[in-house]
């Protein structure tokens, strides 16, 4: 064994138990396998799956398993895009149905590894927390027997009777906020526990983390609506045009709130170079909690949405819905409403449908249905001599449509976009030439159909509607709680230096008191012979050193030095 193997086990058996337990970090043994039996093999298991090497592993396979949720289409986010990632990529996508890669979330493997890293946490955190509270409840250690093995270390002689080195001592680690007592003929101080602290609570949120992403994913709940000025929503299944949720939501989570929009409003840069650009996006809505609130007023602007519980309504899209009156062939009104348009680029060029299902009867007095294809500019240019918008405000608004009779498939029974048209079993209006009826409608005009089937009226009243988007997340406070609470732990645990100080007082052979200083940090670092030497000072004042017999009594004796950690003494 070379001399400084040997000098370390020295210091080791010299420090004993005032060296050991300056953390709650478990002891690692040195063991090999488990003897043959279930009992061997499940303590075995036990220790590597609570050990911190396994638990950051598991952080990080969690880490690498959310990245393909994150590139690939999700069930539960887009079903659509899913559909379409089928169809480009017929031979991958079956292996990815395998590999569960389209529901990463709710999939067996990352279902596991968070599993499990729940539970390494729980099996870290208890026994760790268990042998902290030990530490709160008893005294820092004795002081070991040879000082000069601690890495900061200072000595004086003294006149002062050792109890009185001993008691002021005491007193000026108090004072500096240690726990200190007197054990033997030394006084033993600790402090620094608040690192000890930051780490469990590092690992306690954590745990809140994840019990808060698993709720949140597991009821919740993500709608949307889309509102034309003056209509109304209440949160209730039936209200929403898609929703999404957790595997364990129900509708009895929803959070009852209701509310109408009154007003939208949206400003738009007039000039310059970004001449379009929006400004401003605010729904002014008048909302009620539960089913017998108080109403009240409020606006939802971008990024600033309505919070009730734990619902959060965001206003996420906008356009326009030109109000559009339809007359059969007797002059009789059979559709009178705000039609909403879906925009396709970022000046509000929108287009969608207009059906007419009941009560319509053409030239004839027979029944019929009507559908038309609607294209609307908000801004028309005509020196542009294209049907697209300018400008996103209403400066120029211009409604084109075709028209379209026959059946529109509503009653067959299968489900159908409010937004397209189906044409199989319709057969399209023709103009005097044989060709497409169709006609650029400004605010007041008309479009008359053949054969005295009726009018179509694009009024003068030009609607605006608004998107949002209805989250409910419970676990979302938690959450934030269990980060905020991850930062402050993490930064106790690195930034609080855990450290032991022990002040020994001895007469010596010849009368006079000695006096013995140390201090023991958990990590090396600077602080510790800087602290000692700060302490070292102070109580020098208190018990200044002896002269000896050959010196001049002239000079004042200095207080001692105290090297740093890791210098030769």
């Amino acid at each position: 064994m070379s001399a400084t193997e040997t000098d370390k086990s020295r210091d080791q058996e010299d420090l004993g138990a005032a060296g050991s337990q300056l953390s709650t970090a478990p002891q690692e043994e040195q063991t090999g396998l488990p003897g043959l039996g279930v009992t061997g093999w499940a303590r075995w298991f036990w220790r590597q799956l609570t050990s911190m090497r396994v638990a950051l592993l598991l952080l990080l396979l969690l880490s690498l398993g959310a990245i393909p949720g994150s590139l690939i289409p999700q069930n539960g986010v887009d079903a659509a895009k899913v559909e379409e990632f089928r169809k480009a990529h017929g031979t991958l996508a079956p292996v990815y149905d395998k590999l569960g890669l389209f529901h990463v979330y709710s999939s067996v493997w990352f279902s596991a590894i968070y599993i499990l890293l729940f539970v390494s946490l729980i099996g870290c955190i208890v026994p760790r927390t268990w042998q902290f509270v030990g530490q709160l409840r008893g005294r820092p250690p004795g002081a070991p027997k040879r000082l000069t093995r601690l890495p900061a270390y200072t000595t004086w002689r003294t006149d002062a009777d050792p109890e009185q080195v001993r008691e002021a001592a005491l007193a000026l680690l108090k004072k500096r906020r240690f726990r200190a007592h007197v054990a033997g003929d030394a006084v033993a101080a600790e402090k620094g526990y608040l690192r000890e602290v930051g780490n469990l609570v590092f690992h306690i949120a954590l745990i809140v983390l994840l019990v808060a992403f698993a709720s949140g994913q597991l009821y919740k709940s993500d709608g949307t609506k889309l509102m034309v000025e003056g209509d109304g929503f209440s949160n209730a299944l039936p209200m929403y045009d898609d929703i999404k949720s957790g595997s364990l939501f129900r509708t009895d989570d929803l959070v009852p709130f209701s509310f109408d929009l009154k007003d939208f409003r949206a400003t738009y840069e007039v000039s310059g170079p970004n001449k379009g650009t929006p400004r401003t996006f605010e729904a002014k809505i008048r909302y009620s909690e539960g089913a017998y609130g108080k109403e009240k007023a409020t606006t939802v602007k971008v990024n600033e949405p309505l919070k009730i519980g734990d619902a959060k309504v965001y206003l996420v899209s906008h356009g326009y819905a030109p109000v559009v009156t339809v007359r059969d062939g007797r002059g009789k009104v059979v559709f009178q409403d705000a039609v909403p348009l879906l925009p396709l680029d970022g000046n509000i060029t929108s287009n969608g449908v207009i059906k007419v299902m009941d009560d319509y009867r053409d030239g004839r007095g027979k029944k019929d249905q009507l559908g038309f294809q609607a294209f609307f500019v908000p801004t028309f240019d005509p020196k542009s001599g294209t049907m697209l918008s300018q400008y996103p405000a209403l400066v120029n608004p211009l409604l084109a449509v075709n028209a379209y009779h026959g059946s529109l498939g509503v009653n067959s029974g299968l489900a159908q976009s409010v937004y397209q048209l189906d044409k199989k079993h319709m057969k399209a209006f023709k103009d005097g030439k044989g060709q497409l009826l169709k006609k650029l409608l400004r605010p007041g005009d008309s479009l008359k159909l053949p054969d005295g089937a009726g009018t179509i009226t694009f009024e003068k009243d030009v609607k605006e509607w608004a998107g949002f988007e209805i989250v409910q997340e419970p676990g979302g406070g938690w959450a934030l709680a269990g980060a905020l609470a991850a930062i402050f732990g993490l930064a106790g645990s690195l930034f609080i230096q855990r450290r032991r100080v022990w002040v020994r007082a001895v007469r010596g052979a010849d009368g006079v008191t000695v006096v013995e200083m140390a201090g023991l940090g958990r990590s090396e670092s600077a602080k510790v012979p800087d602290e000692l030497g700060d302490l070292a000072a102070t109580l020098y004042d208190q018990a200044p050193g002896a002269s000896s017999p050959d010196d001049d009594p002239s000079p004042t004796p200095e207080p001692p030095a105290v090297p740093a950690e890791g210098a030769e003494k």
